[in-house]
């Protein structure tokens, strides 16, 4: 099930909140949420929630293990079968076929692929259960003693199968302590229309160019066939904003149920495309992500000792490997380690005294070359691409299907671009500081959601179909 769907926003969500707030006790609110989250990850793949259900079960009990043997033995013999499991398990279904494949292609053998089905969400959930057991370990926070209480933390349907990934640590209060007020709905309900908005209005219609201009990235090479360097530029500028478009709009649908229910999800987007370094990127991009790579892995000793530079190319090429099972996905994590390094060498004080339009382009073209090596899945095609790039694809400067497109949707860009800073945010600042301005701006916000329902409902009608990126990994 998806949240961009006419049966989630019209009859799911509406009877499940009915169910949550019809009882009035927080063990059966759990429990109510517990269920529903169950029924939305197996509304397409029943099989898969006995594997989210496991998993849950092992390391609830991994976890209250270690909570009762902390800084033992058997604490850390739990920690390191934890460890094994879920690595393990990202490894059986996310990267089986995909090392199969490269040791038949290094040493010349024809092991058959396992052909195993990626469930929906692993990535996430795996890393949630994850930063749970090693923050327990570390003495961070207690053991949950509770299984249904931790199986609501790892099964919550607002955040299960794309996340952001929530930390146990941001939301154990509330586990067994929270209440909805009336702003928390208001402002759950604004920010979940918002993000379904961002999704089937824009982000959809972006797709929708990419696919014009690029093909499906499964195309590979036939995808950059006939497109110029400008056209190559203009498309990767379109991926930029379709990418944050589409992964912030579920970010923010998250957040927005969250809330609702009473969880204070933390933000996962602050305007990344305004960063002046890729240091500042990544501290405003998937910020959920970033900060379990910094928190857990970046400082692992590696050969026994902690190597700064050593640990950094390792956050990054896991990063990388993370969002998928594919060479392009390492090329692009181990890019952006390779950016991230530079700039640590040149110095913070340094890259601050670049003129702010230098700052903002590097970091942009930077960001935007980066999105091609994420997009384009073939070797091949991402030699293709860096050749588009420079002028040397063999297609000319610019041509007609390029200019037909920037023409056509000219205002879906301009808006874009726009609503990808924090232009809408300030006015709505500026707006607090009088009462009148603050009377205006709630009333344009109510008939604004109300609009984007609207439309948002209507191009549902006519399409079934609406995963959000993330969903694939």
């Amino acid at each position: 099930m998806v949240f961009a769907d006419l049966f989630f926003l019209y009859f799911f969500l509406p009877l499940c909140l009915v169910c949550y707030f019809a009882t009035k006790k927080l063990k059966y609110r759990n429990w109510v949420l517990i269920v529903f989250s169950l029924v939305f990850y197996a509304w397409g793949e029943p099989l898969w929630v006995l594997l989210l259900l496991f998993s849950a079960m092992v390391n609830w009990l991994i976890g209250l293990l270690i909570g009762q043997n902390n800084e033992s033995v058997g604490a850390k013999i739990a920690l390191a079968v934890a460890l094994v499991y879920n690595i393990g398990a990202l490894g059986v279904f996310k990267y089986s076929e995909f090392i199969v494949e490269n040791i038949n292609a290094l040493a010349g053998t024809a092991f058959k692929a396992p052909g195993v089905t990626l469930p929906i969400g692993i990535s996430f959930y795996t890393f949630q259960i994850l930063s749970y057991v090693i923050d327990v370990y570390w003495g961070k926070v207690p053991a949950q003693k509770s299984f249904y209480k931790f199986l609501m933390y790892i099964s919550l349907f607002p955040q299960l199968v794309a996340g952001p990934i929530v930390r146990y640590a941001d939301i154990a209060a509330e586990i067994d302590n929270r209440r909805t007020k009336l702003t928390d709905l208001s402002e759950g309900f604004s920010r979940l229309i918002v993000g379904v908005a961002k999704k089937v209005i824009v982000a959809n219609n972006l797709n929708t160019i990419v696919l014009s201009m690029f093909g499906e990235a499964s195309d590979g090479y036939l995808g950059l066939k006939t497109v110029s360097t400008v056209g190559t530029w203009y498309g990767l500028a379109v991926i930029a904003l379709w990418y944050y478009f589409d992964f912030s709009g579920y970010s923010d649908i998250a957040i927005g149920l969250g809330r609702i229910f009473g969880f204070h999800f933390n933000e996962n987007f602050n305007y990344p495309y305004i960063s002046k370094s890729i240091t500042e990127f990544w501290q405003r991009w998937h910020i959920s992500l970033g900060s379990f790579f910094r928190d857990y892995l970046l400082y692992v000793p590696i050969f026994g000792k902690r190597r700064k530079y050593g640990g950094l190319f390792l956050v990054w090429f896991c990063t990388g490997l993370w969002h998928g099972a594919s060479w392009n996905f390492i090329l692009w994590g181990l890019y952006y380690g390779l950016f991230i390094v530079i700039e640590m060498k040149i110095g913070k004080k340094r890259m601050k005294k670049m003129p702010a339009v230098l700052a903002h382009l590097y970091t942009l073209a930077v960001i935007c070359i980066g999105y091609g090596i994420f997009y384009f899945e073939d070797m091949k095609a991402i030699g293709r691409f860096f050749k588009s790039l420079a002028g040397f694809g063999g297609n000319g400067f610019i041509d007609a299907v390029t200019k037909t497109s920037i023409t056509n949707n000219l205002f879906l860009l301009l808006a874009a671009v726009i609503l990808s800073t924090p232009v809408i945010g300030k006015i709505k600042e500026l707006g607090k500081k009088s009462v009148g301005a603050c009377a205006v701006l709630s009333t344009a916000q109510i008939v604004c959601n109300a609009a984007m329902l609207i439309i948002s409902s209507l191009l549902l009608l006519n399409n079934t179909n609406n995963p959000f990126l993330y969903f694939r990994f």
